[in-house]
């Protein structure tokens, strides 16, 4: 256990946040999605949704400032513009952490497939609610003067 980190963030997980660049991307994705075919890096967190694992990571890690949307969530397939429950509360408790109304964009599913075989890794928790499937894109810390 460490001060100040959720306990959702193990190890693994903080290696591989930590690991990566600005514009690296995460896919938080709910148990339904093919990880393993996806992912270059796959990293379980099991047991818990996608809420509470989106809201852990961003708890860490900045959203990419320079990007129309850092946020993709996966479009319902037939009713784009629908917001299903499960993203709703992710994107909500991304936002509370991050302290910022970052935009979200919606991504076909397939063109979503595509952009989760090209991240940085996927993080699987273990979400049954459809559409809990998320891209994060990762920004950079403001200098800090000292």
């Amino acid at each position: 256990m460490l001060k100040g980190i959720d306990p959702l963030l193990h190890a693994d997980l903080l290696h591989v946040l930590a690991a990566m660049g600005h514009g690296d991307v995460i896919a938080v994705v709910d148990a339904n999605f093919p990880a393993v075919t996806m992912g270059r890096r796959v990293v379980r967190v099991d047991g818990v949704g996608v809420p509470a694992a989106a809201r852990a990571v961003c708890s860490v890690l900045p959203l990419d400032r320079f990007v129309d949307a850092p946020i993709a969530r996966m479009a319902v397939v037939g009713d784009p513009e629908a917001l299903p429950e499960v993203q709703a509360e992710a994107i909500a408790g991304i936002r509370d952490v991050s302290g910022w109304d970052a935009p979200v964009e919606s991504v076909e599913r397939f063109d979503f497939y595509e952009r989760a075989k090209e991240a940085f890794a996927v993080l699987v928790t273990s979400e049954h609610r459809l559409y809990g499937c998320l891209l994060l894109a990762k920004g950079t810390i403001p200098e800090v003067a000292g």
